[in-house]
């Protein structure tokens, strides 16, 4: 893996979608789907960022 050489913040988590943000039609791709997606992605880019050394990552 490629190690960053700058500092990094953390990832930020993707907007869980509310209740009202489906429409409930039975969408091919419903938003919840493309939210468990991106929450994955970040769950991995989370991981990775995890594993950097503390000295490349900033907190806020």
């Amino acid at each position: 893996m490629h190690k960053p050489t700058t500092n990094l913040p953390p990832p930020i988590p993707p907007e869980k979608p509310l209740p009202t943000d489906c429409c409930g039609s039975g969408c091919t791709v419903c938003i919840y789907d493309a939210y468990a997606d991106a929450l994955e992605a970040y769950e991995k880019r989370l991981a990775d960022w995890q594993r950097t050394d503390d000295s490349e990552k900033t907190f806020g």
